[in-house]
């Protein structure tokens, strides 16, 4: 136990499912959790969080395990890829997009405060939360593109938290006014490719759905271009829509603000979501304390590299069985509806 104390930020707990039943049969049927096989799968990725010669500190929590124990569907060597790859992914350029998620940093508070991202207060039919992404408010002028990274990070983390995220997933649903051509100008298409299939494959959500609307015909090439970076698997799961009328056809209404045609409005929301964040906060900045060996890693994927993050990891192929080295796998245009 000294071992685990000095390598831990958080302590090896001893881990009970205290979520309903409803959720216990979720959690077997879709990701082969059971209590049979939860206990002995932690203790293993602990002993080799432990034992890894690259990491110095990490959390040793169940929750924290678990989260990508129930995303690899309880496969321990794709969990272990799993977890360095997302260490790593933390210190990407300095920790640009994870370091330092305080909600009351300027740029982040005020990101927060235009409803840039927010997550719904009630859930969907099927239990799973629905995060709302509104691209168009963001300020080129005033925020820099680490600025967009970081409120990103500190909402997928802060939802990471809750133990039934983890088990149901989440829904994407994106209102896509007011993008123009000068917000392409935030990445390079370098940088966009590697935000886009890190935010997909290395960050431990279950993607379900992503509904857009409101999509600019002229950024039609954009699109495509994006859609192209994902696994099939969740280009199954996008869902393009002209307007808001059409959307609602796979929406539920009612869940929206107000000022999308739903009940509660979006101030209120936001105010609610800011309550959830600053809930989550000590253990979100505390997470700052996790560190790996980097003279162990090459540089390139210390730059975000994701086929060099993964040749760091001992990873020879993509776990996901998509397209991770490039730009040569299937593409299923995606028509907008």
């Amino acid at each position: 136990m000294k071992e685990l104390t000095n390598k831990g930020i958080t302590p090896a707990d001893d881990y009970v499912f205290q979520l309903d039943e409803e959720l216990k049969q979720c959690a077997e049927k879709e990701l082969r959790e059971t209590d049979t096989i939860r206990k002995p799968a932690i203790e293993a990725i602990r002993k080799w969080l432990v034992q890894h010669p690259k990491i110095l500190t990490t959390r040793l929590d169940a929750s924290f395990i678990l989260r990508f124990l129930r995303n690899k569907k309880f496969s321990v060597p794709m969990t272990q890829e799993g977890i360095e790859r997302y260490l790593l992914l933390r210190k990407v350029r300095n920790g640009e997009m994870f370091a330092n998620l305080d909600m009351k940093e300027p740029a982040i508070a005020d990101l927060l405060d235009l409803g840039y991202i927010f997550a719904l207060p009630e859930r969907d039919h099927l239990g799973r939360r629905v995060i709302m992404h509104r691209p168009g408010v963001f300020n080129l002028q005033k925020h820099k593109n680490y600025d967009m990274l970081k409120v990103h990070a500190l909402t997928y983390e802060s939802l990471l938290e809750d133990e039934e995220n983890q088990i149901r997933g989440f829904v994407y649903v994106v209102d896509a006014a007011k993008i123009g051509l000068q917000h392409l100008t935030l990445f390079t298409p370098q940088e966009a490719v590697r935000i886009a299939k890190n935010a997909e494959r290395t960050v431990p959500m279950r993607h379900k759905k992503l509904i857009a609307f409101n999509i600019n015909s002229s950024l039609k090439f954009a699109v495509d271009f994006g859609i192209s970076l994902v696994s099939e698997k969740f280009k199954k799961r996008v869902i393009l829509c002209t307007n808001l009328e059409r959307a609602n056809r796979y929406i539920d209404n009612n869940l929206l603000p107000a000022e999308y045609g739903g009940l509660m409005p979006m101030a209120e929301m936001i105010k609610l979501f800011k309550k959830e964040l600053e809930d989550k906060q000590p253990v979100i900045l505390q997470n700052d304390h996790m560190n790996l060996r980097l003279d162990m890693y090459p540089p390139e994927a210390l730059e975000g590299s994701l086929g060099a993050i993964n040749r760091a990891c001992g990873i020879q192929k993509d776990s996901m069985g998509s397209t991770f080295h490039g730009m040569q796998g299937s593409f299923r245009k995606l028509e907008v509806d």
